[in-house]
């Protein structure tokens, strides 16, 4: 049996870490991985997370399972974190996913359940997971425009020209916040206009926010997602802790179905339990626990937002300072759009020839569609970056 497999490509990701560990040069900057990194390059573990996994240590009195849909207290105060107010809570359906790829994973699986004809609408660029997975899948997909080279910014007309070729009861891809790999949001306004195109052609929309508290802050980051689950019968939102929580292994993830009514939700809870069980049966509880523990104790919560906000207030540092030096060094302003971006990430927009050149050349380790890790660098390191982004005629 095993003969008959065939070599898969290797994770382009993956391999520049490998790549950028058996670089001997001391000078060398990783802006590839997806990690959010201290000033140190080490990525560490938020005080309210330590805190509540002693409580977890010594309150803790099993390791039983708990249900195909993970804790339901998990559910509740995700759903609460992520959506707020905008949608009664008997219309939304909730399942605990390993990581926020277990959510897009369960959500993909419950549109084949649901609508297996409909095609998937993509960003272009997105996040590599999101069509490798549809792909793998089986199902069809379209991309729409997002990103301008040239500006840096949203290609907001290229997006509404394309989404207008989407059909009734299609699915429209969106990420909540801090678009990766590009780093360029939409604005209200500009979610407004798509959510008013996509009420028109009867689409179902999709979210992916896996960075909320990253762009500008909790309740901001939030407002896309919430706009757009207010306003349709029907939405699939992914959400990740691994970023705003810092608690990447644990795996902690939560798939969210908005329904029409709360009969319609109980048959989408029904659905969704049933594909946990067919893909994993019980989700893992570690992360989760942790996540409630945190947003159920005022303490533990008031720390951790003070933290996140730390790490967010950090990254914005860290734009303005690469803007402001590759000003000084480009004697232009071409490069502002990179303090205006949000996130951990930012599309630089030149071409994988050049990306090469900074590797080569300078020791500058970033994915090969010129996407960088904004919290891979430093005070010390940004000078270094914007030099070389010079010297490498970017």
């Amino acid at each position: 049996m095993l003969e008959h497999l065939s070599e898969q490509p290797k994770d382009k990701i993956l391999s520049l870490s490998e790549a950028y560990r058996e670089d001997p040069r001391t000078t060398k900057v990783d802006l590839g991985v997806g990690v959010y990194k201290d000033a140190s390059g080490h990525t560490p573990v938020m005080r309210a997370v330590k805190a509540a996994e002693q409580r977890l240590v010594e309150q803790q009195d099993t390791k039983a399972y708990t249900g195909l849909a993970g804790d339901p207290q998990f559910s509740n105060v995700m759903i609460k974190l992520v959506l707020g107010d905008a949608v009664p809570r008997d219309r939304v359906a909730a399942v605990a996913t390993p990581g926020g790829t277990g959510a897009i994973r369960q959500g993909l699986e419950l549109i084949k359940l649901a609508a297996p004809d409909a095609t998937i609408w993509y960003s272009d660029p997105t996040w590599p997971n999101h069509p490798s997975i549809i792909n793998y899948l089986g199902m069809k997909s379209k991309t729409y425009r997002y990103f301008d080279a040239n500006t840096g910014n949203v290609n907001y007309v290229g997006m509404l020209t394309d989404l207008g070729a989407v059909m009734p009861g299609d699915v429209v891809l969106l990420h909540g916040c801090c678009h990766n790999p590009t780093g360029a949001n939409l604005t209200m306004p500009q979610w407004k206009g798509v959510i008013e195109l996509l009420q028109q052609k009867s689409a179902v929309p999709f979210i992916d926010i896996a960075y909320q508290g990253f762009g500008d802050g909790l309740e901001k980051d939030g407002a896309g997602t919430q706009a757009v689950a207010a306003a349709f019968d029907n939405v699939l939102i992914a959400a990740s802790c691994s970023k705003n929580f810092g608690i990447y292994r644990e795996r902690t993830g939560i798939l969210m179905a908005v329904a029409k009514d709360s009969d319609e939700c109980k048959i989408a809870q029904q659905n969704m339990a049933f594909l946990n069980r067919q893909n994993f049966s019980f989700p893992p509880d570690h992360g989760a626990r942790v996540v409630t523990t945190i947003l159920t104790d005022p303490e533990l919560r008031a720390d951790w937002q003070a933290e996140l906000e730390e790490v967010r207030l950090g990254m914005l540092d860290l734009r303005a300072q690469l803007a402001d030096e590759l000003r000084k060094r480009s004697n232009s302003d071409r490069f502002d759009f990179l303090a205006e971006h949000r996130g951990m990430f930012s599309r630089l927009g030149t071409t994988p020839d050049k990306v090469e050149t900074l590797r080569r050349d300078h020791g500058i380790y970033m994915v090969g569609d010129s996407r960088m890790n904004i919290a891979g660098l430093n005070a010390d390191t940004v000078p270094v970056l914007a030099q070389a982004i010079i010297d490498a005629g970017i």
